[in-house]
């Protein structure tokens, strides 16, 4: 897997997400406490778009139907069964790297 640069780290204000496009795919980039970190960018429940949606405490919100994404395991309290794909994130030069 190679690193992608996905934004300028300080793109993400804190307690923030903003979505970015790699190709085809959205990923949701968030900045929790000042922790930058990647999800993958739709949300399992009904396709919402994670992106587009507002941090929580450490949870990304959903903007469709405010279902909450654990930010560190891709996890919800409201389904065992799904999960959000978390990738590795690191701050190179300025720049967001994300691992995918």
């Amino acid at each position: 897997m190679a690193m992608v640069k996905v934004a300028a780290a300080d793109a993400v204000g804190t307690d923030s997400v903003i979505e970015v496009m790699v190709g085809e795919t959205p990923y949701a980039v968030c900045n929790v406490a000042g922790k930058i970190r990647a999800l993958y960018g739709v949300c399992p429940h009904r396709g919402g778009p994670l992106g587009q949606g507002m941090v929580e405490g450490d949870k990304v919100v959903c903007p469709w139907h405010a279902w909450a994404w654990d930010v560190k395991t891709g996890a919800t309290e409201l389904d065992s069964n799904l999960k959000v794909q978390i990738y590795p994130m690191k701050i190179e030069n300025g720049d967001g790297m994300v691992k995918i």
